[in-house]
């Protein structure tokens, strides 16, 4: 039980769009049986850069759920958000004509928003020699981050707290802590959380190059995405999104819902160190670990499983293990750990509600995913990592991680659900 004498709160409903499915239910089975979503490029030509694959969404189709005057108007982000936000909504079984809409709200992040609204709209400015009188009217609506949540608002008449979350890659994490604060606090009685990426784009891509931050692995880029492998070289990025409806326990059983997990909960620190770098041992996370497990009224021995941040990059993944060893003590080597970054690939701002996602599952399902393309131990990660396989586990407890450029870190607690 948290030591705060706050009202429970659980998810009650998912929807995904990502590189490994377009359903929860695609990603999940991908998960299982170890498939990666990594693969050459084909949003552009990436000829001339140095990292020629990413892990895009394949097949997706939007007239599944927007008309094609939508689709025109909003960016692949936004997209995405709506898709997996129309899929959570479904799974959660709510009937918006049936509740207090001024009680329920939105908060839903992008790390980067409407990058290639930005790029397309540049060239055009460009080709008409710096003469404005063709950039779209729509332009700014379909760049801006916060037009995400707007839109998921607008679509089912949702009244409550409603704005957006940049923290990089820590983005839909703090999307899914700050609308547990606002529940806790008794704002609103549901929110609809998560976050959307769509920046496998010449300036996404070339960006990260610049900073060498993606791996290069052209010769095999469907095991490029390597977390706490020795061989590893950068991340794989990628695109997508993730959507949980969480709302009081009290809301969710007096309309019936069914229960994936309990969000027990957050911790939300900054390293205050560097722009890129983690601090040194991973100091920040491990204060948001600690923070998210003495939030949920736990101690760490009663963790079981840790979907870890584990960007396949040579720092991260040192730092994250240093931490998980000064937060865990001996109980890390009870700890069952994985990155499922490497099959989703880096989804940025979406990363945290894909990987809440993943979580819930794992611990709903007892199951846990595994972090494929694991070939050579790295001796200064020496974690239970899950190498390749999922392993069936009874998960009481279990940790999300999270950590973006800026020091932003957050880290989430859920548990299995138990009256």
């Amino acid at each position: 039980m948290s030591k705060y004498n706050f009202p429970r709160v659980v998810i009650t409903g998912v929807g995904a769009v990502t590189p490994i499915g377009n359903t929860v239910e695609d990603m999940w089975q991908s998960m299982m049986d170890g498939k990666g979503g990594s693969a050459p490029i084909t949003h552009f030509d990436a000829t001339e850069f140095a990292s020629k694959f990413a892990c895009e969404v394949k097949n997706y189709d939007p007239l599944l759920h927007l008309n094609r005057k939508e689709v025109q108007r909003m960016d692949l982000f936004t997209q995405y958000a709506i898709s997996a936000a129309t899929m959570a909504v479904e799974d959660a079984d709510v009937d918006f004509t049936k509740l207090d809409t001024e009680r329920i709200g939105v908060i839903f992040g992008s790390g980067m928003g409407g990058m290639n609204t930005f790029h397309d709209q540049h060239e055009i400015l460009i080709k008409r020699g710096g003469k404005p009188d063709r950039i779209s009217p729509f332009f700014i609506p379909m760049l801006i981050s916060d037009i995400a949540p707007g839109h998921i608002a607008i679509r089912w008449g949702l009244k409550g707290p409603n704005y957006s979350t940049v923290s990089a890659c820590a983005t839909s994490s703090h999307s899914i802590a700050d609308a547990f604060m606002i529940i806790q606090r008794g704002m609103a009685d549901m929110m609809v959380v998560g976050g959307s990426e769509a920046v496998v784009s010449p300036l996404g891509v070339g960006g990260f190059n610049s900073m060498r931050a993606l791996s290069t692995r052209n010769d095999d880029p469907t095991t490029a995405s390597r977390p706490f492998d020795k061989d590893r070289d950068g991340f794989v990025i990628g695109e997508g999104s993730g959507v949980l409806i969480i709302e009081t326990l009290e809301h969710a059983q007096k309309r019936g819902a069914k229960l994936y997990a309990e969000v027990a909960g957050i911790g939300l620190t900054d390293d205050a160190f560097h722009i890129t770098q983690p601090a040194p041992g991973g100091e920040g996370a491990v204060r948001s670990m600690r923070l998210c497990i003495e939030d949920a009224g736990l101690k760490p021995e009663d963790i079981d499983y840790v979907n870890a941040h584990g960007t396949s990059t040579p720092f991260n993944d040192r730092n994250e293990t240093a931490a998980l060893k000064t937060v865990f003590g001996d109980h890390v080597n009870n700890l069952s750990i994985s990155s499922t970054k490497s099959m989703t690939g880096h989804l940025l701002g979406a990363a945290g509600a894909v990987e809440a996602i993943a979580t819930s599952l794992a611990i709903k399902n007892s199951m846990v995913p595994p972090t494929i393309n694991y070939t050579t131990p790295d001796p200064d990660c020496d974690l239970n990592v899950t190498p390749n396989k999922p392993v069936a586990k009874k998960i009481k407890a279990a940790v999300s991680n999270t950590f973006g450029f800026g020091g932003h870190n957050a880290s989430i607690c859920f548990k299995a659900f138990e009256d």
